[in-house]
């Protein structure tokens, strides 16, 4: 017990006698008021009231004045930066000229990572940059994200761009909402908006195309100023320049098309026709057997679906009747389609739209602008099988009568012969008689001639 109260004891003695304890010795230079902390040449030379900002080299937050929140790493990072606050730059002039606007108190919340990442940004908000001349342009858009070296690097005022990969959107510098993700993915876009390109030079050349969305390598690679394409799969509608509202699903899909538009491609190696227009082209269809299922139907609106004839989705059933009569003043023809629709222009057999629309408009199918386009073939054969049945019954109806009638002939016929073999008869019994009568008188005769000479 002793000898645990003179340690006791020795210990406090300690800290009564030794100096005031420091964290770091020597105590760290660069410690200013308001948080902040500097170290390298002029490196927040400029420094009145700002608070909580790091400059770490050369010339980093030089001019920075009020800002607050910054951290600059590097060479001249942050340089001319005045009131811009938040922002983070690390490595050779990042964010060189970011400022700011003393009236709207812009160019704050970036962050650049990479030598001269938005190095011309002035009053740009939420931006970030990683990677060497990563947004280098950028000037006064907001809210953009580059990921890779000279990603979004020609971007001056287009703003929520998203660029991830080597030179991604490189040249775009008005466009709008943009996202490419790949090597050069949209790399040649410059106002096109709302376009995304994921897959190595995915939209590469797009320039000013709207609302396209191209996913896998060298997917829309042609596309300059078509709008609304959409190509997923290594090389869909790689060579389609100008086209729009194509769609194309599938390696190498849409892959000859060009300059057409509104065509749709769904399957590998549907490379499709150049230039062709409103086309639908689907792999592993044609000669496909499908012993049971229904008929597939398209409406004018798009819409794909199958016809249904069940009693729950029908009201107002009534027998067809006379309605199916007017068959009867249609006009069926031969005749062949233009080249543009059928190449090998064989016959074919059919009607006119127009001139069925005359008989009954509810036989015509319309297109978009209510125009006469197709006639329903399924309702004709509908009311070609009442018109059937219609003169099925009257075919039973004749063979019924003539049945009957073939029934009283046969009566007739049989009574008659009846009455035929009865006169038969009776003729034969006449004929008997008279032949009895004839032999008589015959005998008679014989016998007063005998008699006569007997005299």
């Amino acid at each position: 017990m002793a000898t645990g109260r003179v340690l006791i004891l020795l210990a406090l003695g300690y800290f009564v006698l030794c100096p005031t304890a420091q964290a770091v010795t020597p105590a760290p230079d660069g410690g200013y008021p308001g948080y902040n902390t500097a170290e390298g040449q002029n490196a927040l030379f400029s420094l009145t009231t700002g608070l909580y900002k790091t400059a770490l080299g050369a010339y980093t937050l030089f001019g920075d004045t009020t800002g607050n929140g910054n951290t600059a790493v590097g060479i001249s990072v942050l340089r001319n930066n005045v009131i811009g606050s938040f922002n983070t730059g690390v490595a050779l002039n990042a964010l060189f000229t970011n400022n700011g606007d003393p009236a709207a108190g812009h160019g704050s919340n970036n962050c650049a990572l990479g030598a001269y990442a938005l190095f011309a940004n002035t009053r740009g908000d939420s931006n970030t940059a990683t990677g060497y001349q990563a947004l280098f342009n950028n000037s006064t858009a907001s809210f953009n994200t580059a990921a890779g070296g000279s990603a979004l690097r020609n971007n001056t005022t287009g703003t929520g761009n998203t660029a991830t990969g080597y030179q991604a959107l490189l040249n775009n510098t008005q466009g709008d909402d943009n996202t490419a993700n790949g090597q050069q993915a949209l790399r040649g876009n410059t106002t096109g908006s709302a376009n995304t390109g994921i897959g190595d030079l995915a939209l590469q050349n797009n320039t000013r195309g709207f609302g396209n969305v191209a996913v896998g390598a060298i997917s829309l690679l042609g596309n300059t100023t078509g709008d609304s394409n959409t190509a997923v799969g290594p090389a869909a509608l790689q060579n389609a320049s100008t086209g729009s509202n194509n769609t194309a699903i599938g390696d190498s899909a849409g892959l000859a098309q060009n300059a057409g538009s509104d065509n749709v491609y769904i399957g590998e190696g549907i490379q499709g026709v150049d230039g062709e227009n409103n086309t639908c082209r689907i792999k592993s269809i044609f000669g496909q057997t499908a012993a049971n299922g229904s008929a597939v139907f398209i409406t004018s609106g798009n819409k794909l679906g199958t016809d249904t004839s069940s009693k729950r989705f029908k009201e107002e059933i009534k027998p067809m009747d006379r309605a199916s009569e007017a068959l009867l003043a249609l006009k069926p023809i031969t005749f062949r389609y233009k080249k543009e629709i059928d190449s090998d222009r064989k016959s074919q057999f059919g009607l006119v739209a127009e001139d069925v629309e005359k008989v009954n408009p509810d036989l015509v199918v319309r297109d978009k602008e209510g125009q006469p386009y197709s006639v329903r073939f399924d309702q004709v054969n509908a009311m070609l099988l009442n018109e059937f049945l219609k003169e099925h019954k009257t075919v039973q109806d004749l063979k019924f009568t003539v049945q009957k009638q073939e029934a009283m002939i046969t009566q007739q016929q049989q009574s008659f012969e009846s009455k035929l073999a009865e006169q038969d008869k009776r003729i034969e019994s006449l004929t008997s008689g008279l032949q009895k009568v004839s032999a008589h008188l015959e005998m008679t005769k014989s016998t007063r001639q005998v008699v006569v000479n007997n005299r």
